[in-house]
C-alpha cells in the first residue's frame, strides 16, 4: 500500500529534481553567456590595437617617403643611415609590410595607377613602374602602392589596341 506520505515525498523529490535540472540550464547557459562575452572582448581588443597601430603607422608614411627619397638620392649615410634601418626594422615588427615591385600583375584592389601606356613587353596589365610602395598592416591596406602601369600592345586576338583614327584626307 502506498501511502500519503510515500506520495508526498516521491512529489518533493521530483520537485527538487526538476529544480535541480532547471538551474543545472541555467547555469550551463551563464557559462555560455560568459564565454561570449569573453570572446567577444577579446575580439574587439584585437581590433581597437590593429585601428590603434594602423593609425600611428599611417601617420609615419610620409617618413618613411622621405628615408626612400634619402636613400634613393644617396644622402642616407653614417648615423641617419643607422637610425632609418632601425625604424624599418621597428615599423616591420609591428606588422608595417611594404610591397609593390616592378613587374607585378597590376590589381586595382592594392595599387594606384597614376599612368598608363600601352607595350608589347608585357601579356596581362603589368606594374612597369614603381612610383610610390604601398604599405599594409596584416590584411588592411595603409595606403595602396602608386604605379605606372602597361597594358598588352595587342589584345587576345593578336588585333592592335591603338585606336584608328581616318585619315585627314578622307571625307567623313
Amino acid at each position: 500500500m502506498v501511502t500519503a506520505q510515500a506520495v508526498k515525498g516521491g512529489t518533493q523529490a521530483a520537485d527538487l529534481a526538476a529544480q535541480l535540472t532547471e538551474r543545472t540550464a541555467d547555469l550551463q547557459r551563464l557559462q555560455a553567456e560568459y564565454a561570449n562575452y569573453r570572446k567577444r572582448v577579446d575580439r574587439d581588443r584585437a581590433a581597437v590595437r590593429e585601428q590603434a597601430v594602423a593609425g600611428s603607422l599611417a601617420g609615419l608614411l610620409p617618413v618613411l617617403d622621405a628615408i626612400d627619397q634619402a636613400r634613393e638620392h644617396g644622402e642616407l649615410s653614417g648615423g641617419f643611415k643607422s637610425v632609418a634601418d632601425s625604424l624599418q626594422a621597428a615599423l616591420g615588427r609591428l606588422g608595417l609590410v611594404t610591397y609593390g615591385e616592378k613587374g607585378d600583375p597590376f590589381d586595382p584592389k592594392i595599387h594606384e595607377a597614376l599612368t598608363h601606356s600601352y607595350s608589347s613587353d608585357v601579356a596581362e596589365d603589368t606594374c612597369v613602374e614603381i612610383l610610390q610602395p604601398g604599405y599594409k598592416v596584416g590584411e588592411r591596406i595603409l595606403r595602396p602602392a602608386r604605379v605606372a602601369v602597361a597594358e598588352p600592345a595587342t589584345g587576345p586576338d593578336g588585333s592592335s589596341n591603338e585606336a584608328e583614327w581616318p585619315d585627314a584626307g578622307e571625307d567623313n
